[in-house]
């Protein structure tokens, strides 16, 4: 230790804390190996002496510390009779008020503080200090810093290049040293290309573009992905394994080490006043950052290697620096090949400071008051660099709000636009409806009936219905929308329903045919169903597309083949979008651009919907709600099973088929993945008909099958050519085939739980019981978990909301379906926050539609919202 003092000058910094600090744990050590109680006292008040003398005078002190540590110290004391300690020195450095200020050697020290990053020191502004000079503090109340006195040092006249620092704290003051070393910062640069910011070539350029940085703007956008918690500063004896920590330590010794042909680890030996402990890196080239004898805070998590306490590749900075990487929660970046989180993060660093106060708030400042959020500027500093996790999670909640905010504004002027145009008024009579229902096999739920009511409230006004109708799997939203379009067809005027694929577009076709070919139309003539779709050619699409020009074709089902040029429609009032959440965002609005009047517009989901999800991506419809399964219809019944229950589900399945009834067998591939290990519905199709079901027909549906072909397999299941359909989810929505009574879904948990609900809704929609099999390889707590979920529930819309929560609403949807901005911070499970941020909008948008007295707020809504047009 001795031997480090004089390498650093006699600076008193070998240690943290100084020799002072260290000098009660020596004493124990030293007694618990037997050394005499009079040499532990000597040394123990040498130490002390060393702390508190002058720089110049320690020299000699360390001699008279070697002289007093040496093995014949008892006998030379006693040949020479020496009573007091300061015989032992050559000259007189240790006088009696210096050493009356020391505490009695049997009281202990206070424990050593930890420096915060906020000890006071002196900004040289003219020259700079002598390396053998300390800096003169101005008051002797502050915390004790590594290297420092535990006692203040003698008060010395300061000389006069030192200024005393205009701010107290050591934070201000970095600050202030960097900001006259840099030139001006201008506003403009933040649109400027990162190649401006000081060090930042080309070749970072472009690693920071493939990461999408190409403005220095957008580095204050790159937000963390995860932070790593240094923030709990310990000395090394209070650490504890498998903790996250800071500590302040003196690198006593650092040396590589060959582990392998090619591999070299750099290991450390770190000391502070309280014990040592063991540090490596697998970098070999962070040698060249690690000077022995320095003191640095070194942040990383604490491991035990044969009773060693030990830090594995710690990131460290040095104590007279701002805590960018340790000490603190420290940020963690997505990155790009040769650009590490380090070099990064030293880049955010930089911009935030120097850059984030230029950036203008759109946020209202009324707003943020009434809400209690940051400004921008401060919430980008706080995410980036947290003081605490109050304040990151302060710096959350205002970017979240911010944007849900731009969400709810956006969806207020869609909705406002949507309405400016008039429709035509669809009233539909008591009478009307009367016939209508005359004509249902079965009575219509309360559920139902209160959702027609809503849609023919709507439909009696000039102003477009924007309406949403979910409803769990069976609910029975499809006699809703005929209902909607009967109320078209009494009064004169046409309506179009959009299906997502050829199968359900025939399949609506066939039961809205059956049913309102029975009414007539006001003209006295039978109301006409049409079908259009890809596969309607020659004189057949000819004949329809006539017919719709016309206004001969009351209704018209189809695929997306509705939307292409050529198809014209003589007076269409309603658009009615089925599953719409399988359609992108402009094949949902196109539609509407078929009729030189706003139509009215219907929007029905057997996919339940989350409240969330209401108010954000369905945010300008009104909602309805279908939330009664009509009387007769029994649960399915649910369970997860292993691989090794499936022969026992085969013989259940052939148990149903001897009954009469039919089966599905789902795989979530088409073709087997030599990167997945999942089941795949081609090869099982090969194995299951000529091993497992060899006397009975097994038909192959997959979403490679051309539309004839998956018609052609739908309708030899539905006539009972197959008894056992092996299919992938092409049979997710819609599929109504009363007579399947069994559906085995194979890797069961590499589906959504919205998605295996919507597979389970395709057996038991007759009059038999309904089985769904879940099979999984899953290991993990989790996802088992997640399938013991949907065989505990049948309720859709409980299911929607827990697989929003652990999916996420880009795969809840699909990303491309979801017709939403990408969010960076905001989460649609948030509802508080959506509520909040909606009334918000909603308040500032009923002032100000056109958000005239907020152009930086307008700018940004646009920006957020820019390729993203209809929501709805």
């Amino acid at each position: 230790m001795l031997t480090l003092e004089e390498k650093q000058g006699w600076r008193n910094r070998g240690v943290i804390g100084g020799l002072q600090a260290m000098a009660e744990r020596w004493a124990s050590d030293a007694r618990s190996e037997g050394l005499d109680e009079r040499q532990i006292a000597a040394i123990v008040e040498l130490m002390r002496a060393y702390g508190v003398a002058e720089q110049v005078d320690r020299p000699d002190i360390a001699k008279a510390i070697r002289r007093a540590a040496s093995p014949d110290f008892i006998a030379t004391i006693e040949s020479a009779a020496i009573e007091d300690v300061g015989e032992l020195l050559d000259e007189e450095l240790l006088d009696e008020e210096l050493l009356d200020e020391e505490p009695d050697e049997k009281e202990e020290l206070p424990p050593l503080e930890i420096p915060m990053g906020e000890s006071e020191e002196i900004i040289v502004v003219e020259e700079p200090l002598d390396e053998s000079e300390e800096p003169v503090a101005e008051s002797t109340s502050f915390v004790q810093t590594a290297g420092e006195a535990a006692e203040p040092e003698p008060a010395v006249e300061p000389k006069p290049q030192r200024i005393p620092p205009p701010e107290p704290t050591h934070r201000a003051q970095a600050r202030s040293a960097r900001q006259q070393q840099k030139p001006p910062r201008d506003p403009a640069d933040l649109e400027k290309r990162v190649t401006i910011l000081p060090g930042v070539g080309d070749s970072t350029a472009e690693q920071l573009a493939r990461l999408g940085i190409v403005k220095v703007v957008d580095l204050l956008w790159h937000l963390p992905h995860r932070y790593d918690d240094y923030s709990q500063m310990r000395t090394i004896a209070q650490l504890r394994p498998g903790e996250q920590a800071t500590i302040i330590a003196n690198l006593w010794d650092v040396r590589e080490r060959k582990v392998g042909i090619n591999r070299t680890v750099v290991q450390a030996i770190l000391g502070d006043s309280t014990g040592t402990l063991h540090a490596t890196w697998w970098n070999k080239w962070v040698i060249r950052q690690l000077k022995p004898g320095s003191t640095l805070r070194f942040s990383g998590k604490v491991g035990l290697y044969m009773g060693q306490k030990t830090l594995d590749n710690p990131v460290f900075e040095d104590v007279d620096e701002e805590r960018v990487a340790t000490g603190r929660l420290s940020p963690v970046y997505r990155l790009t090949e040769g650009l590490t989180n380090n070099r990064l993060r030293s880049l955010i660093y930089d911009v935030i400071e120097d850059y984030a106060h230029f950036l203008p708030d759109p946020l209202p400042e009324s707003i943020r008051e009434a809400h209690g959020l940051l400004d921008l500027p401060t919430a980008l500093a706080q995410i980036h660099f947290p003081d605490s996790h109050e304040q990151l999670e302060a710096a959350r909640r205002r970017l979240a709000f911010e944007e849900l905010f731009y969400i709810q504004l956006g969806v207020q002027q869609r909705r406002a636009l949507l309405r400016q145009a008039a429709a035509e008024p669809l009233p539909l009579s008591d009478e009307a409806l009367a016939q209508f229902c005359q004509l249902l096999p079965f009575d219509l739920t309360a559920a139902q009936r209160r959702v027609l009511e809503e849609i023919r409230s709507d439909l009696a006004r000039a102003v477009p219905m924007t309406r949403l109708v979910q409803g769990d799997v069976g609910s029975g939203k499809t006699v809703i929308a005929a209902a909607a379009m009967w109320a078209a067809v009494v009064q004169g005027a046409q309506a179009a329903l959009l299906a997502p694929t050829q199968i359900l577009a025939e399949q609506h076709h066939r039961g809205i045919s059956q049913l309102l070919s029975q009414l007539r139309r006001p003209d006295g003539e039978p109301v006409r169903v049409a079908l259009l779709t890809a596969r309607v050619v020659g004189a057949t699409r000819e004949e329809t597309l006539s017919g719709l020009v016309s206004g001969v074709i009351d209704i018209v089902v189809g695929t997306t083949a509705l939307i292409q040029e050529g198809v014209a429609f003589n007076r269409l009032a309603l658009v009615v979008v089925d599953e719409q959440h399988r359609f992108g965002v402009e094949q949902r609005g196109a539609l509407r651009t078929k009729s030189d009047i706003q139509p009215h517009l219907l929007v029905m989901s057997a996919t339940p919907i989350p409240r969330s999800l209401a108010l954000t991506i369905y945010g300008d419809l009104d909602v309805s709600r279908i939330d009664e399964i009509p009387p007769g219809r029994t649960p399915v019944k649910t369970k997860r099973f292993t691989p090794a229950d499936r022969e026992r589900l085969y013989s259940f399945i052939r148990r149903e088929v001897e009954a009469g009834r039919q089966a599905y067998i789902v795989y979530p591939l088409v073709d087997e993945s030599d990167k997945l290990d999942i089941g795949a519905a081609i090869e099982a199709h090969q194995r299951l008909q000529s091993e497992v079901f060899p006397d009975l027909n097994v038909g192959l549906l997959h979403g490679r099958l051309s539309g004839a072909e998956k018609d052609q397999v739908m309708r030899d299941f539905a006539e009972g050519r197959y008894q056992v359909l092996v299919s992938t989810t092409v049979i997710e929505v819609g599929i109504d085939m009363p007579n399947a009574s069994v559906i085995l879904i194979e890797d069961a948990d590499r589906f959504g739980l919205a998605q295996l609900h919507q597979l389970r809704g395709r057996v038991g929609r007759g009059q038999h019981p309904g089985y769904c099999a879940l099979i999984s390889r899953a290991q993990s707590p989790e996802a088992r978990a997640r399938l013991d979920i949907l065989a505990e529930t049948n309720d859709g819309f409980v299911l929607a909301e827990k697989d929003l929560e652990l999916r996420g609403p880009g795969d809840f949807f699909g990303t491309r379906q979801s017709g939403l901005p990408d969010l960076r911070v905001a989460h649609l499970t948030d509802s508080e926050t959506i509520l909040l941020a909606r009334e918000a909008a909603q308040k500032l948008f009923a002032e100000d539609p056109t958000l005239e007295r907020y152009p930086t707020l307008r700018t940004q809504v646009e920006r957020f919202w820019r390729g993203h047009g209809d929501v709805s």
